[in-house]
């Protein structure tokens, strides 16, 4: 049986007018985890990535880190949802910039609150598929690694498909998701064994290539 690594972006620039770059953090982030890979001799039958900049940029560090040097599948399936749209969907009113732990925990209030309109049918925000055909371009993702791939496989994408993919396999509720989509940390590795009739989690949301006190800071969830 063939191992699925899926990794969330590392850490991106939460607040700032283009969220979509990594920060100089999360480039360290990614090299780290390249180099854990690189100390293990992990390689991968094939990658797959989101087409967003900061998916193409954690897999360049991940690539430099483990001296990886393979094409990339590049999906829009494997995209993230569009956070400002999901809040502006039921706040259309301007919000503050997030620069205070009052106004960051409101800003996730928000969004886990649209999330949830959103993939009950309620609200449509601008410019976004519904929540079902989110997800199932996400499972249209995992289908495809089932069908071409029988060796280890990568996926580098954010943290709202990553949880749409485990609750696809675990069947949860869209509330469980939202919060499992959450609680997923930069850089964090999730894992699935597969094989071609399903997918069976065995790891969520680790960072063991993180996993030492001098790194204790490299730890971030935005």
């Amino acid at each position: 049986m063939a191992t699925l690594y899926l990794v969330r972006h590392g850490q991106a620039s939460f607040g700032a007018s283009d969220y979509d770059q990594l920060s100089e953090l999360g480039r360290r982030q990614s090299e780290r985890l390249g180099e854990y890979w690189r100390e293990r001799h992990l390689s991968f039958d094939a990658v797959y990535t989101g087409t967003l900049r900061r998916h193409a940029q954690t897999w360049a560090g991940i690539a430099a880190g483990a001296g990886y040097d393979q094409e990339v599948i590049a999906l829009e399936g494997l995209n993230e949802y569009d956070s400002e749209a999901v809040i502006h969907a039921i706040h259309p009113q301007p919000l503050q910039k997030p620069d205070t732990p009052e106004l960051y925990r409101h800003h996730f209030r928000l969004l886990r609150d649209g999330l949830r309109q959103w993939m009950n049918g309620v609200v449509s925000p601008r410019g976004m598929p519904s929540y079902d055909a989110f997800r199932a371009g996400v499972s249209d993702v995992l289908e495809q690694v089932r069908r071409n791939h029988a060796g280890d496989v990568l996926i580098v994408s954010s943290g709202g498909p990553i949880a749409t993919a485990v609750g696809e396999v675990l069947g949860t509720t869209p509330e469980t998701t939202i919060e499992l989509n959450l609680r997923i940390r930069n850089s964090a590795l999730t894992q699935f064994d597969f094989n071609p009739r399903r997918h069976s989690l065995v790891s969520f949301n680790t960072l063991p290539h993180l996993d030492h006190p001098d790194l204790a800071s490299w730890v971030t969830h935005a």
